[in-house]
């Protein structure tokens, strides 16, 4: 039997769909990377928002498709639509065999057994929604990432509480994973010859706070780099009131810790970090960012902001415009407010027009864009070292990415080489000129250093 996967919305849920792979394989079943060819169709979705929930529906209606007029017999939801609406995904989608929620991805193998048992219409439903706070963090995965890439979860879920968010609903309360068991994982990936590892988690700054009674990210990114010998380490999701002064120096002083960090903002007015509840005020958020340049000098810092929340003024709005505009961030995302229900804010009084929130977005990223245009501009000429991904015939040019710029997210760099180059090799590349966010130039070629076979 051929079974198939959809993997839907963040690099998280990409690590859960990896675990749920390996599962299926050590059952014997085979994976298709063809939807018309697999008897059945396992869709890990996301929830975060509207747009991602649009686009966990819209996938399932299309798989429901080959069901009716292909050879697929079964249909499995699992992940964060799962857990949020586990009663609405069978009675509206009645294409859907089984639902899963995020605490029950290692009863993939039994779904697939009940769901494949019947025929047709007399096919058995299966549901299963373990506490998603007792799941087990980890496992044996099958990488879906290249093999000089891959993506390590050292923690599930959020205390944060933020006012807009429902990730705490969805994925459960904060939970660390043991520092040992994580080290054991990385030391895995550095022999599968992994070059670049990616840390994420909903917050990675909490990191051992439940454990170890402190906050233990710079401690576990030393362990890393100590018994690891990968290259690249990349942080994503750090929350600005815990970045202590021990993960500032870790990242200034470890040559492996890449000088790039993913700091979610969200706000600038104080007005809004409140009504947001997020951790923190205005003028914490500006030393951070401040102390983050003076003491690791070079710093990428990517971001993101939220605009319409309700309440936002015009004031609030501008003040995170000039703050934009003074701070310069090397790579910024902004999202539009999206009602969540359970949420408090969704209850808030103030709700923005929607049009207005759109506006607001567009003037934001076009700010960001004209400061990406300069920042780029000015590294013409220079040399980076540049993660080879791969080489593009059409173009005649291999890409890859600089340490400023994180996998899926960030742009790239397209080079010439009179050689062909391996991907995962690194190598230094001279700029020669800028295309929107790319960056364009010409391999250094005593430099390249390949990936071990």
């Amino acid at each position: 039997m051929k079974v198939g996967f959809v993997s839907l919305g963040c690099s998280k849920n990409q690590l859960d769909t990896e675990v749920m792979l390996h599962e299926v394989l050590q059952a014997g079943y085979e994976i298709t990377p063809e939807e018309t060819e697999a008897d059945v169709v396992i869709i890990n979705t996301c929830a975060f928002i509207e747009s991602a929930k649009k686009e966990a529906i819209d996938n399932i209606l299309d798989i429901a498709w080959l069901k009716k007029h292909g050879h697929l017999k079964a249909i499995i939801v699992t992940g964060c639509l799962a857990e949020r609406y586990r009663d609405e995904v069978l009675r509206e989608l009645p294409e859907v065999d089984a639902v899963l929620g995020v605490g029950s991805i290692h009863n993939i193998v039994e779904a697939i057994e009940t769901v494949m048992r019947g025929k047709g219409k007399k096919r058995e439903k299966y549901t299963s929604f373990e506490d998603k706070d007792c799941v087990r963090l980890g496992g044996d995965r099958v990488l879906t990432t290249p093999e000089y890439a891959a993506y390590i979860k050292i923690a599930e879920g959020c205390d944060n509480r933020c006012a807009y968010c429902a990730i705490p609903s969805i994925r459960g309360k904060f939970r660390s994973r043991p520092m040992e068991d994580i080290i054991k994982e990385a030391k895995n990936l550095d022999s599968l010859g992994v070059r670049e590892l990616t840390v994420v988690a909903q917050d990675i700054t909490r990191y051992g706070l439940d454990l170890y009674g402190k906050y233990s990210l710079s401690e576990l990114l030393h362990r890393i780099t100590e018994e690891t010998q990968i290259p690249w380490i990349r942080l994503l999701y750090c929350y600005p009131d815990k970045v202590t002064d021990e993960l500032i120096a870790e990242i200034r002083d470890n040559d492996r810790i890449l000088k790039y960090i993913d700091l979610p903002l969200q706000h600038i007015s104080d007005h809004m970090l409140r009504a947001m509840n997020r951790h923190g005020d205005s003028a914490m958020i500006r030393e951070v960012v401040a102390k983050l340049r003076r003491e690791i000098p070079g710093i990428v810092i990517r971001t993101t902001f939220i605009v319409g929340f309700p309440g936002e003024t015009q004031e609030d709005f501008e003040e995170l415009c000039e703050f934009v505009k003074e701070t310069r961030f090397e790579h910024m995302g902004v999202f539009t407010y999206s009602p969540e229900e359970g949420t408090p804010a969704a209850t808030f009084e103030g709700q923005i027009d929607e049009q207005i929130k759109q506006d607001r977005m567009d003037i934001l990223m076009k700010m960001q864009m004209h400061i990406n245009e300069q920042q780029n501009e000015e590294k013409v000429g220079s040399t980076v070292r540049v993660l080879c991904e791969d080489y593009d015939p059409v173009s005649e040019a291999h890409f890859g990415r600089s340490a400023a710029d994180a996998p899926e997210i960030d742009g790239k760099v397209y080079f010439r080489s009179d050689a062909r180059i391996a991907p995962g090799s690194f190598l230094d590349v001279k700029v020669r000129e800028v295309v929107d966010y790319d960056l364009y130039g010409f391999a250094v070629a005593a430099s390249v250093e390949h990936k071990e076979k």
